[in-house]
Protein backbone atom coordinates (compact mmCIF):
# COMPACT_ATOMS: atom_id res chain seq x y z
CA UNK A 1 0.00 0.00 0.00
CA UNK A 2 1.44 3.37 -1.11
CA UNK A 3 2.27 5.83 1.66
CA UNK A 4 0.84 9.33 1.62
CA UNK A 5 3.30 12.13 0.99
CA UNK A 6 4.36 14.00 4.12
CA UNK A 7 5.11 17.71 4.40
CA UNK A 8 7.62 19.17 6.86
CA UNK A 9 4.96 19.85 9.54
CA UNK A 10 3.75 16.31 9.42
CA UNK A 11 0.61 14.81 7.98
CA UNK A 12 -0.43 14.33 4.43
CA UNK A 13 0.66 16.74 1.66
CA UNK A 14 -2.35 19.01 0.94
CA UNK A 15 -1.36 19.23 -2.75
CA UNK A 16 -0.45 15.69 -3.73
CA UNK A 17 -0.48 16.59 -7.45
CA UNK A 18 1.75 19.68 -7.15
CA UNK A 19 1.46 23.17 -5.70
CA UNK A 20 -1.20 25.52 -7.07
CA UNK A 21 -0.29 27.95 -9.88
CA UNK A 22 0.11 30.92 -7.52
CA UNK A 23 2.59 29.06 -5.33
CA UNK A 24 2.29 27.57 -1.85
CA UNK A 25 1.36 29.64 1.14
CA UNK A 26 4.20 30.91 3.30
CA UNK A 27 5.81 28.16 5.23
CA UNK A 28 4.97 25.50 2.66
CA UNK A 29 7.98 24.90 0.46
CA UNK A 30 7.40 21.39 -0.62
CA UNK A 31 5.89 22.03 -4.05
CA UNK A 32 8.05 20.94 -6.88
CA UNK A 33 10.51 23.18 -8.71
CA UNK A 34 8.68 22.63 -11.97
CA UNK A 35 4.91 22.72 -12.05
CA UNK A 36 2.44 21.30 -14.51
CA UNK A 37 0.14 23.84 -16.18
CA UNK A 38 -1.23 21.48 -18.81
CA UNK A 39 -0.44 17.87 -19.46
CA UNK A 40 1.78 18.80 -22.39
CA UNK A 41 3.04 22.25 -21.21
CA UNK A 42 5.55 23.00 -18.49
CA UNK A 43 7.27 26.25 -17.51
CA UNK A 44 9.96 27.27 -15.07
CA UNK A 45 10.07 30.14 -12.61
CA UNK A 46 12.15 32.07 -15.14
CA UNK A 47 9.42 31.60 -17.75
CA UNK A 48 6.85 32.71 -15.22
CA UNK A 49 8.82 35.91 -14.53
CA UNK A 50 9.11 36.66 -18.25
CA UNK A 51 5.33 36.34 -18.69
CA UNK A 52 4.69 38.72 -15.82
CA UNK A 53 7.12 41.27 -17.24
CA UNK A 54 5.42 41.05 -20.65
CA UNK A 55 2.05 41.62 -19.01
CA UNK A 56 3.43 44.68 -17.20
CA UNK A 57 4.75 46.14 -20.46
CA UNK A 58 1.39 45.53 -22.15
CA UNK A 59 -0.46 47.29 -19.33
CA UNK A 60 1.87 50.29 -19.47
CA UNK A 61 1.46 50.44 -23.25
CA UNK A 62 -2.32 50.36 -22.90
CA UNK A 63 -2.14 53.20 -20.37
CA UNK A 64 0.02 55.25 -22.75
CA UNK A 65 -2.51 54.53 -25.54
CA UNK A 66 -5.34 55.97 -23.47
CA UNK A 67 -3.38 59.03 -22.32
CA UNK A 68 -2.24 59.95 -25.82
CA UNK A 69 -5.73 59.68 -27.29
CA UNK A 70 -5.25 56.74 -29.59
CA UNK A 71 -2.74 54.45 -31.27
CA UNK A 72 0.61 55.72 -32.59
CA UNK A 73 0.26 57.41 -35.99
CA UNK A 74 2.61 54.98 -37.67
CA UNK A 75 0.18 52.16 -36.82
CA UNK A 76 -2.68 54.07 -38.41
CA UNK A 77 -0.58 54.69 -41.51
CA UNK A 78 0.34 51.02 -41.58
CA UNK A 79 -3.33 50.06 -41.41
CA UNK A 80 -4.05 52.41 -44.28
CA UNK A 81 -1.51 50.64 -46.45
CA UNK A 82 -2.57 47.14 -45.33
CA UNK A 83 -6.26 47.73 -45.88
CA UNK A 84 -9.32 47.41 -43.66
CA UNK A 85 -8.98 46.79 -39.93
CA UNK A 86 -11.15 46.50 -36.84
CA UNK A 87 -10.16 50.08 -35.99
CA UNK A 88 -12.36 51.27 -38.85
CA UNK A 89 -15.31 49.34 -37.47
CA UNK A 90 -14.87 50.64 -33.93
CA UNK A 91 -13.88 54.27 -34.54
CA UNK A 92 -15.09 55.26 -38.00
CA UNK A 93 -12.89 56.33 -40.93
CA UNK A 94 -9.21 57.06 -40.44
CA UNK A 95 -7.87 60.58 -40.81
CA UNK A 96 -6.61 61.29 -44.33
CA UNK A 97 -3.02 60.35 -44.93
CA UNK A 98 -0.62 63.30 -44.81
CA UNK A 99 1.26 63.30 -48.09
CA UNK A 100 4.92 64.40 -48.25
CA UNK A 101 4.06 67.33 -50.56
CA UNK A 102 1.24 69.91 -50.69
CA UNK A 103 -1.80 67.84 -51.57
CA UNK A 104 -4.29 70.75 -51.76
CA UNK A 105 -3.51 73.54 -54.22
CA UNK A 106 -5.86 76.33 -55.32
CA UNK A 107 -5.24 78.50 -58.39
CA UNK A 108 -7.88 81.26 -58.11
CA UNK A 109 -6.86 82.61 -61.46
CA UNK A 110 -7.11 86.31 -62.31
CA UNK A 111 -8.78 86.95 -65.66
CA UNK A 112 -6.57 87.87 -68.62
CA UNK A 113 -3.40 87.02 -66.70
CA UNK A 114 -2.22 83.82 -68.34
CA UNK A 115 -4.95 81.58 -66.96
CA UNK A 116 -6.00 79.94 -70.23
CA UNK A 117 -2.40 79.08 -70.99
CA UNK A 118 -1.78 77.68 -67.52
CA UNK A 119 -5.02 75.66 -67.48
CA UNK A 120 -4.09 74.08 -70.79
CA UNK A 121 -0.70 73.16 -69.31
CA UNK A 122 -2.37 71.78 -66.18
CA UNK A 123 -4.56 69.47 -68.23
CA UNK A 124 -1.48 67.93 -69.78
CA UNK A 125 0.38 67.78 -66.45
CA UNK A 126 -2.52 66.16 -64.58
CA UNK A 127 -2.49 63.27 -67.06
CA UNK A 128 1.27 63.02 -66.83
CA UNK A 129 1.66 63.17 -63.04
CA UNK A 130 -1.67 61.74 -61.89
CA UNK A 131 -2.98 64.56 -59.73
CA UNK A 132 -6.65 65.51 -59.64
CA UNK A 133 -7.34 68.67 -61.67
CA UNK A 134 -10.63 70.11 -60.41
CA UNK A 135 -12.28 72.79 -62.55
CA UNK A 136 -15.61 74.56 -62.27
CA UNK A 137 -18.54 75.08 -64.60
CA UNK A 138 -19.00 78.56 -63.10
CA UNK A 139 -16.63 80.97 -64.81
CA UNK A 140 -17.79 84.47 -63.97
CA UNK A 141 -18.98 84.46 -60.35
CA UNK A 142 -16.06 85.70 -58.29
CA UNK A 143 -17.99 87.21 -55.36
CA UNK A 144 -19.80 84.71 -53.18
CA UNK A 145 -22.30 84.85 -50.34
CA UNK A 146 -21.42 83.19 -47.05
CA UNK A 147 -23.45 80.10 -47.93
CA UNK A 148 -21.86 79.93 -51.38
CA UNK A 149 -18.42 80.15 -49.80
CA UNK A 150 -19.22 77.31 -47.40
CA UNK A 151 -20.58 75.13 -50.19
CA UNK A 152 -17.61 75.74 -52.48
CA UNK A 153 -15.08 75.13 -49.70
CA UNK A 154 -16.86 71.89 -48.82
CA UNK A 155 -16.79 70.72 -52.44
CA UNK A 156 -13.11 71.58 -52.82
CA UNK A 157 -12.07 70.02 -49.51
CA UNK A 158 -13.74 66.70 -50.31
CA UNK A 159 -11.99 66.32 -53.67
CA UNK A 160 -9.65 63.37 -54.08
CA UNK A 161 -6.10 64.34 -53.10
CA UNK A 162 -3.68 65.39 -54.39
CA UNK A 163 -5.81 67.97 -56.18
CA UNK A 164 -5.37 71.33 -57.86
CA UNK A 165 -8.56 73.39 -57.98
CA UNK A 166 -8.83 76.25 -60.46
CA UNK A 167 -11.52 78.85 -60.95
CA UNK A 168 -11.97 82.60 -61.34
CA UNK A 169 -12.88 83.41 -57.74
CA UNK A 170 -11.76 85.90 -55.11
CA UNK A 171 -9.64 84.54 -52.26
CA UNK A 172 -11.43 82.09 -49.93
CA UNK A 173 -10.46 81.69 -46.29
CA UNK A 174 -10.89 77.95 -45.70
CA UNK A 175 -9.89 78.10 -42.03
CA UNK A 176 -12.74 80.54 -41.32
CA UNK A 177 -15.18 77.72 -42.10
CA UNK A 178 -13.23 75.00 -40.31
CA UNK A 179 -11.38 73.65 -43.36
CA UNK A 180 -7.69 73.06 -43.99
CA UNK A 181 -6.17 76.07 -45.71
CA UNK A 182 -4.77 74.97 -49.09
CA UNK A 183 -1.69 76.27 -50.86
CA UNK A 184 -2.60 79.18 -53.16
CA UNK A 185 -0.86 80.17 -56.40
CA UNK A 186 -1.67 82.92 -58.91
CA UNK A 187 -0.33 85.13 -61.71
CA UNK A 188 -0.93 88.83 -62.33
CA UNK A 189 0.18 91.30 -64.98
CA UNK A 190 0.55 95.02 -65.63
CA UNK A 191 -2.92 96.41 -64.72
CA UNK A 192 -3.34 98.61 -67.81
CA UNK A 193 -2.29 95.80 -70.12
CA UNK A 194 -4.73 93.47 -68.39
CA UNK A 195 -7.54 96.02 -68.78
CA UNK A 196 -6.82 96.56 -72.49
CA UNK A 197 -6.63 92.83 -73.18
CA UNK A 198 -10.02 92.32 -71.56
CA UNK A 199 -11.56 95.40 -73.20
CA UNK A 200 -10.80 94.22 -76.74
CA UNK A 201 -11.37 90.53 -76.03
CA UNK A 202 -14.95 91.21 -74.94
CA UNK A 203 -15.56 92.98 -78.24
CA UNK A 204 -13.58 91.04 -80.81
CA UNK A 205 -12.37 87.82 -79.22
CA UNK A 206 -9.21 86.13 -80.43
CA UNK A 207 -7.94 84.12 -83.39
CA UNK A 208 -10.49 81.41 -82.72
CA UNK A 209 -12.85 83.59 -84.72
CA UNK A 210 -14.31 87.08 -84.34
CA UNK A 211 -17.78 85.96 -85.42
CA UNK A 212 -17.87 83.23 -82.78
CA UNK A 213 -17.12 85.73 -80.06
CA UNK A 214 -19.82 88.10 -81.27
CA UNK A 215 -22.31 85.26 -80.97
CA UNK A 216 -21.24 84.83 -77.35
CA UNK A 217 -21.91 88.52 -76.56
CA UNK A 218 -25.22 89.13 -78.33
CA UNK A 219 -26.35 91.66 -75.71
CA UNK A 220 -23.53 94.05 -76.60
CA UNK A 221 -24.82 96.82 -78.84
CA UNK A 222 -22.85 97.74 -81.96
CA UNK A 223 -22.03 101.23 -80.69
CA UNK A 224 -20.66 99.69 -77.51
CA UNK A 225 -18.69 97.04 -79.39
CA UNK A 226 -16.95 99.62 -81.58
CA UNK A 227 -16.57 102.26 -78.85
CA UNK A 228 -13.19 103.95 -79.19
CA UNK A 229 -10.96 103.16 -76.21
CA UNK A 230 -9.91 106.79 -75.81
CA UNK A 231 -13.51 107.97 -75.68
CA UNK A 232 -14.33 105.31 -73.09
CA UNK A 233 -11.48 106.51 -70.86
CA UNK A 234 -11.69 110.26 -71.37
CA UNK A 235 -15.49 110.37 -71.11
CA UNK A 236 -15.38 108.22 -67.97
CA UNK A 237 -17.62 105.39 -69.18
CA UNK A 238 -18.42 102.83 -66.43
CA UNK A 239 -16.29 100.15 -68.12
CA UNK A 240 -13.25 102.44 -68.02
CA UNK A 241 -13.62 103.79 -64.49
CA UNK A 242 -13.83 102.56 -60.91
CA UNK A 243 -14.96 100.27 -59.45
CA UNK A 244 -14.65 98.25 -62.69
CA UNK A 245 -10.93 99.09 -62.88
CA UNK A 246 -10.36 97.84 -59.33
CA UNK A 247 -10.00 94.28 -60.49
CA UNK A 248 -6.81 92.46 -59.42
CA UNK A 249 -6.70 93.30 -55.71
CA UNK A 250 -10.04 91.60 -54.79
CA UNK A 251 -8.61 88.25 -55.96
CA UNK A 252 -6.13 88.48 -53.09
CA UNK A 253 -8.10 90.55 -50.57
CA UNK A 254 -11.00 88.10 -50.37
CA UNK A 255 -14.76 88.03 -50.05
CA UNK A 256 -15.23 90.90 -47.58
CA UNK A 257 -17.38 93.71 -49.10
CA UNK A 258 -14.60 96.23 -48.46
CA UNK A 259 -12.32 94.18 -50.72
CA UNK A 260 -14.24 95.59 -53.70
CA UNK A 261 -13.79 99.21 -52.62
CA UNK A 262 -10.64 100.89 -54.02
CA UNK A 263 -8.56 101.96 -51.02
CA UNK A 264 -5.79 101.24 -48.55
CA UNK A 265 -7.79 98.70 -46.54
CA UNK A 266 -8.25 96.31 -49.46
CA UNK A 267 -4.67 96.88 -50.63
CA UNK A 268 -3.11 96.04 -47.26
CA UNK A 269 -5.31 93.01 -46.75
CA UNK A 270 -4.35 91.73 -50.20
CA UNK A 271 -0.65 92.12 -49.36
CA UNK A 272 -1.17 90.28 -46.07
CA UNK A 273 -2.86 87.36 -47.81
CA UNK A 274 -0.08 87.18 -50.39
CA UNK A 275 2.45 86.84 -47.57
CA UNK A 276 0.48 84.37 -45.47
CA UNK A 277 -1.51 82.20 -47.91
CA UNK A 278 0.13 82.26 -51.35
CA UNK A 279 3.07 80.04 -52.13
CA UNK A 280 3.76 82.01 -55.29
CA UNK A 281 2.26 84.99 -57.10
CA UNK A 282 4.00 85.32 -60.45
CA UNK A 283 4.25 88.04 -63.08
CA UNK A 284 2.92 87.25 -66.54
CA UNK A 285 5.62 89.34 -68.19
CA UNK A 286 8.11 86.76 -66.85
CA UNK A 287 5.98 83.67 -67.41
CA UNK A 288 8.86 81.28 -68.10
CA UNK A 289 10.42 82.15 -64.73
CA UNK A 290 7.01 81.68 -63.09
CA UNK A 291 6.75 78.18 -64.54
CA UNK A 292 10.32 77.42 -63.49
CA UNK A 293 9.60 78.43 -59.88
CA UNK A 294 6.35 76.46 -59.86
CA UNK A 295 8.33 73.42 -60.98
CA UNK A 296 10.77 74.00 -58.10
CA UNK A 297 8.08 74.57 -55.45
CA UNK A 298 5.48 72.03 -56.61
CA UNK A 299 7.32 69.35 -58.60
CA UNK A 300 4.56 66.78 -58.12
CA UNK A 301 2.29 69.07 -60.13
CA UNK A 302 4.58 71.08 -62.43
CA UNK A 303 7.58 68.87 -63.19
CA UNK A 304 8.44 69.29 -66.88
CA UNK A 305 6.06 72.23 -67.39
CA UNK A 306 8.65 74.44 -69.07
CA UNK A 307 9.42 71.80 -71.70
CA UNK A 308 5.72 71.44 -72.47
CA UNK A 309 5.29 75.22 -72.66
CA UNK A 310 8.15 75.53 -75.16
CA UNK A 311 6.92 72.64 -77.29
CA UNK A 312 6.02 73.88 -80.81
CA UNK A 313 2.71 72.01 -80.81
CA UNK A 314 1.65 73.69 -77.59
CA UNK A 315 2.64 77.12 -78.88
CA UNK A 316 0.60 76.46 -82.01
CA UNK A 317 -2.49 76.05 -79.83
CA UNK A 318 -1.54 79.16 -77.93
CA UNK A 319 -1.48 81.23 -81.10
CA UNK A 320 -5.26 80.84 -81.28
CA UNK A 321 -5.78 82.76 -78.01
CA UNK A 322 -4.20 86.08 -79.01
CA UNK A 323 -6.64 88.96 -78.61
CA UNK A 324 -7.34 90.68 -81.94
CA UNK A 325 -7.88 94.34 -82.86
CA UNK A 326 -6.05 95.53 -79.78
CA UNK A 327 -4.90 99.16 -80.00
CA UNK A 328 -2.96 101.39 -77.60
CA UNK A 329 -4.77 104.40 -76.15
CA UNK A 330 -3.31 107.89 -76.26
CA UNK A 331 -0.73 109.00 -73.66
CA UNK A 332 -3.35 111.25 -72.06
CA UNK A 333 -5.77 108.32 -71.69
CA UNK A 334 -3.03 106.11 -70.27
CA UNK A 335 -2.17 108.73 -67.65
CA UNK A 336 -5.82 108.84 -66.57
CA UNK A 337 -5.93 105.05 -66.33
CA UNK A 338 -2.74 105.08 -64.30
CA UNK A 339 -4.28 107.52 -61.80
CA UNK A 340 -7.50 105.54 -61.54
CA UNK A 341 -5.56 102.32 -61.00
CA UNK A 342 -2.98 103.62 -58.52
CA UNK A 343 -3.88 101.00 -55.90
CA UNK A 344 -3.68 98.27 -58.53
CA UNK A 345 -0.21 99.47 -59.48
CA UNK A 346 0.97 99.68 -55.88
CA UNK A 347 -0.09 96.04 -55.44
CA UNK A 348 1.42 95.02 -58.77
CA UNK A 349 4.82 96.54 -57.91
CA UNK A 350 4.72 94.96 -54.43
CA UNK A 351 4.10 91.50 -55.91
CA UNK A 352 6.76 92.10 -58.55
CA UNK A 353 9.35 92.92 -55.87
CA UNK A 354 8.47 89.76 -53.93
CA UNK A 355 8.69 87.71 -57.09
CA UNK A 356 12.14 89.09 -57.90
CA UNK A 357 13.32 88.29 -54.38
CA UNK A 358 12.30 84.68 -54.94
CA UNK A 359 14.08 84.61 -58.26
CA UNK A 360 17.31 85.86 -56.69
CA UNK A 361 17.09 83.17 -54.00
CA UNK A 362 17.05 80.54 -56.74
CA UNK A 363 19.76 82.21 -58.82
CA UNK A 364 17.48 83.59 -61.54
CA UNK A 365 18.41 86.97 -62.96
CA UNK A 366 15.90 89.84 -62.83
CA UNK A 367 16.08 92.97 -64.89
CA UNK A 368 14.69 95.51 -62.44
CA UNK A 369 14.37 99.14 -63.47
CA UNK A 370 12.75 102.17 -61.89
CA UNK A 371 9.01 102.43 -62.52
CA UNK A 372 8.33 104.68 -65.52
CA UNK A 373 6.18 107.79 -65.25
CA UNK A 374 3.47 105.87 -67.02
CA UNK A 375 3.28 102.10 -67.59
CA UNK A 376 5.10 100.82 -70.63
CA UNK A 377 2.94 98.44 -72.60
CA UNK A 378 3.98 94.86 -72.71
CA UNK A 379 3.70 93.36 -76.19
CA UNK A 380 2.20 89.92 -75.62
CA UNK A 381 3.61 86.74 -77.05
CA UNK A 382 1.22 84.24 -78.66
CA UNK A 383 0.43 82.49 -75.37
CA UNK A 384 -0.67 85.44 -73.31
CA UNK A 385 -4.36 85.89 -73.85
CA UNK A 386 -6.40 84.28 -71.16
CA UNK A 387 -9.90 83.58 -69.99
CA UNK A 388 -12.01 86.68 -69.31
CA UNK A 389 -14.21 86.96 -66.26
CA UNK A 390 -16.43 89.87 -67.08
CA UNK A 391 -20.18 89.67 -66.71
CA UNK A 392 -20.53 88.25 -70.21
CA UNK A 393 -21.18 84.53 -70.38
CA UNK A 394 -18.12 82.55 -71.40
CA UNK A 395 -17.56 78.85 -71.81
CA UNK A 396 -13.82 78.68 -72.36
CA UNK A 397 -13.54 75.48 -70.29
CA UNK A 398 -15.45 73.67 -73.03
CA UNK A 399 -13.07 75.07 -75.62
CA UNK A 400 -10.12 73.81 -73.60
CA UNK A 401 -11.68 70.38 -73.36
CA UNK A 402 -12.21 70.28 -77.13
CA UNK A 403 -8.60 71.30 -77.74
CA UNK A 404 -7.34 68.74 -75.25
CA UNK A 405 -9.24 65.89 -76.87
CA UNK A 406 -7.63 66.43 -80.26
Amino acid sequence: MKKKQQHPGGGADPWPHGAPLGGAPPGLGSWKRRVSLLPFLRFSLRDYGFCMATLLVFCLGSLFYQLSGGPPRFLLDLRQYLGNSTYLDDHGPLPSKVLPFPSQVVYNRVGKCGSRTVVLLLRILSEKHGFNLVTSDIHNKTRLTKNEQMELIKNISTAEQPYLFTRHVHFLNFSRFGGDQPVYINIIRDPVNRFLSNYFFRRFGDWRGEQNHMIRTPSMRQEERYLDINECILENYPECSNPRLFYIIPYFCGQHPRCREPGEWALERAKLNVNENFLLVGILEELEDVLLLLERFLPHYFKGVLNIYKDPEHRKLGNMTVTVRKTVPSPEAVQILYQRMRYEYEFYHYVKEQFHLLKRKFGLKSHVSKPPLRPQFFIPTPLETEEPIDDEEQDDEKWLEDIYKR
